[in-house]
């Protein structure tokens, strides 16, 4: 590392070598910004990734053709499909994607007299943070101040397993020493270095008799697990299944007598973390876009063949009965116009939502109106609920309909806003939250808003064109 330039810049202070790389110290954030830009640094590379997108899924295609971990294995899923009536395969993919918030990473940093610090910073995991910063100044995790501020956005990002950003912040103070030291993260920075959604492939393979009854599943899953390595490995993977990769998938509610899911977790230098609902960010998707079309190979309306399947429960009916009354599902259309339906459960919470697109003559897709049905127990505040479920809506449909994190020889395409677009307010629509009055424990209602919106747009898509979206972003398949 060539530091003589960055230093000759006005406002650098000074230019460190710290565990997590080089930091440059200056006396607001825009000298620190051109001092990096000076900065000679050479980077060893020998354990990078350097495949891209396209590589790492031909990769996983074929993994998923080999037996993976099993994570439910329920009758006899190969012996059922072999004897099934219809059988219809689809493969999804779900590719990386950031958190992006509208806040990039930061900290502030004071180092105490004690030997401990005090730290400014919008947290997620306070106690995880506590003890790394504990660690690395050599002091007790009671002398770690951390004080929790306001944060603009955060979805998982802000939760590390190795504090991340707060373990950069306590190196380069501990490492310069003379003043309290402001972290700042370039918008850049988040999307280039980010921790992402996993990329996922699923091949989903199911059957029905001959009366369009759901008698086989199989699913193979192929993903990165986040929970390898860290101090969650121990309750979070079992007999090499993480349960967040396959969570939505392996305790599926329908009830099909021969299920099989299984798993496999390839290893990858790019770092990967959870996301505003975790795998039902994935495994959502698959199951209801599914479900959808073997409602058409039945010749079954989708509601129908839903709630044929969920009688053993109720509040899963509850929420897909109700979402579709409120949403006049059954009404024409005219059109160019369809209506999509999915219903799933998340954080002990259960959520179906309906929507209704307009898809022009060059495939633009507009989202006129979204109808959600949730019971998430009993509710404190109503206001809150309904806040969380449209937020998480407008998460989900943002990132289906362009977002992706690519890469090309290891190296993230996306760049800032401009090349990884997050939903605009005036893209933003219509959303009606309707409570499903319960007595029942209160649960989340944070995250479960994610995990159905995307696959009902889906299918109101397919509704109006017939297309079926399976590999996300939705510009993939031509959508716009």
């Amino acid at each position: 590392m060539d530091a003589a330039a960055a230093k000759q810049v006005p406002g650098v202070l000074e230019v460190l070598t710290v565990p997590r790389g080089v930091a440059v110290v200056a006396k607001n954030t825009w000298a620190a910004m051109k001092g990096r830009e000076a900065l000679t640094v050479e980077w060893d590379d020998a354990k990078a990734e350097m495949r891209g997108t396209d590589e790492m899924l031909a990769d996983y295609r074929k993994l998923a053709d080999q037996p993976g971990n099993v994570a439910t294995d329920t009758g006899d899923a190969a012996k059922a499909l072999a004897g099934a009536a219809k059988v219809v395969e689809a493969e999804f993919v779900f590719p990386y994607l950031a958190h992006a918030p509208m806040e990039p990473l930061n900290a502030t940093v004071e180092l105490n007299p004690d030997g401990g610090c005090t730290i400014w910073a919008g947290s997620q995991f306070q106690g995880v943070e506590q003890k790394v910063a504990a660690a690395m100044l050599g002091c007790k995790p009671e002398q770690v101040v951390i004080n929790t501020v306001w944060a603009g956005g955060s979805f998982g990002r802000r939760a590390t397993t190795d504090a991340d950003y707060i373990a950069e912040a306590v190196s380069i103070a501990k490492a310069y020493g003379k003043a309290p030291v402001h972290l700042v993260w370039t918008r850049e920075d988040d999307i280039h270095g980010g921790r992402y959604r996993p990329l996922f492939l699923h091949k989903v393979k199911a059957g029905l008799d001959a009366s369009g009854t759901l008698v086989a599943w199989r699913q193979k899953i192929v993903g990165q697990s986040f929970m390898e390595g860290t101090p969650f490995e121990a309750v979070m993977v079992k007999n090499g299944v993480d349960a967040t990769s396959v969570e939505g998938s392996s305790d599926m509610a329908y009830a099909v007598p021969n299920l099989y899911v299984d798993l496999q977790s390839p290893k990858s230098p790019v770092t990967t973390l959870w996301w505003r609902s975790v795998g039902h960010t994935h495994t959502a998707y698959a199951k209801e876009v599914m479900i959808d079309e073997l409602a058409a190979a039945a010749g079954k309306d989708p509601v129908a063949f839903r709630l044929e399947m969920l009688k053993d429960h109720p509040r899963l009916q509850g929420v897909l009965k109700l979402a579709a009354e409120k949403a006049g599902w059954g009404q024409p259309l005219p059109k160019g116009k369809g209506r999509g339906i999915a219903v799933h459960e998340s954080f002990s919470s259960f959520v179906a939502h309906v929507a209704e697109v307009s898809v022009d003559d060059q495939g633009r897709v507009t989202i006129d109106r979204v109808v959600c049905a949730v019971d998430c127990g009993q509710v404190v505040n109503p206001n809150i609920v309904e806040a969380q479920i449209s937020g998480g809506t407008g998460w989900a449909i943002g990132h289906a309909l362009r977002d992706e994190i690519t890469l090309t020889g290891g190296l993230v395409d996306q760049s800032n806003f401009d090349t990884y677009q997050p939903l605009r307010n005036s893209e933003m629509p219509p959303v009606e939250v309707h409570i499903l009055p319960s007595t029942a424990r209160p649960t989340g209602v944070g995250e479960p808003g994610v995990p159905t919106a995307a696959p009902a747009v889906a299918n109101a898509v397919f509704a109006a064109t017939g297309k079926r979206l399976h590999h996300l972003p939705f510009t993939r398949s031509g959508m716009v």
